[in-house]
């Protein structure tokens, strides 16, 4: 196995961390791997977020489902998809009928954040820094709009979290995956059987999963903010 799949293996989310900063270099680096992340057409339809204020990481650890470990992490970045730039050059360059962007260029933009965002934390880990996606930046549309004066056409899409790992963090094991064979389909779509669906996920435990998960109120906040995101993203 070479080493960057290694990486990618043995990467784990890491909540805890050591008392200590990432140094300027480690940070240029993760931000110059996001930055060199595929991107639909060049057009990279992002903008990176580096939170240094110490007030508005303890502000994320409660709008973000009021998770502390979030204001201990030495850095923060938060991803968000980005047509504003485009709408303005369009303008400027004197495009005719431009409209406002369109699901489907959420949809293309929330891509491009989201490959920005692992190439960053894949970086990180191989770096040594361990890090956690924190999905909750969606929610509290409105009040994470005004925290970081965020203008039309400017979304937050995901978070992620670093610093080194605790020991205890280190030596946690992985949460374990899908087997491949309920996630690997070869040239076209299948529903699983429902014994599949038994035997991969008893209902005690996708009971849980639905009421923690799928249910819950962070989930109908995301639900509501991802909708008002939409409004603002089409201009109405």
């Amino acid at each position: 196995m070479n080493e960057t799949i290694n990486v990618l293996m043995k990467r784990k989310s890491v909540r805890v961390y050591e008392d200590r900063e990432i140094p300027q270099e480690a940070k240029e680096a993760i931000l110059a791997a996001a930055m060199r992340a595929p991107t639909a057409g060049n057009s990279m339809l992002y903008s990176i977020l580096d939170v240094t204020d110490q007030a508005l990481k303890d502000k994320l650890a409660e709008t973000c489902d009021h998770q502390p470990f979030i204001a201990a992490a030495p850095m923060v970045l938060v991803f968000l998809a980005d047509y504003r730039r485009w709408v303005r050059k369009f303008h400027q360059a004197g495009c005719e009928e431009v409209p406002a962007p369109r699901l489907s260029d959420l949809i293309l933009a929330t891509n491009d954040t989201v490959i920005a965002a692992h190439a960053a934390c894949v970086a990180a880990e191989s770096l040594g820094i361990g890090s956690c996606y924190i999905g909750d930046i969606i929610e509290n549309w409105e009040e994470h709009q005004k925290m970081f004066h965020l203008p039309q056409f400017v979304a937050p899409v995901s978070m992620l979290v670093f610093g080194y790992p605790t020991q205890q963090q280190k030596d946690r094991p992985q949460t374990s995956r899908f087997p491949k064979e309920m996630i690997v389909m070869e040239n076209g779509y299948r529903d699983l059987t429902d014994e599949e669906l038994q035997a991969y996920y008893p209902d005690d435990k996708a009971r849980a999963f639905c009421k923690r998960k799928y249910v819950s109120e962070f989930a109908w906040e995301m639900d509501r903010s991802t909708k008002e995101i939409l409004k603002n993203w089409e201009g109405k």
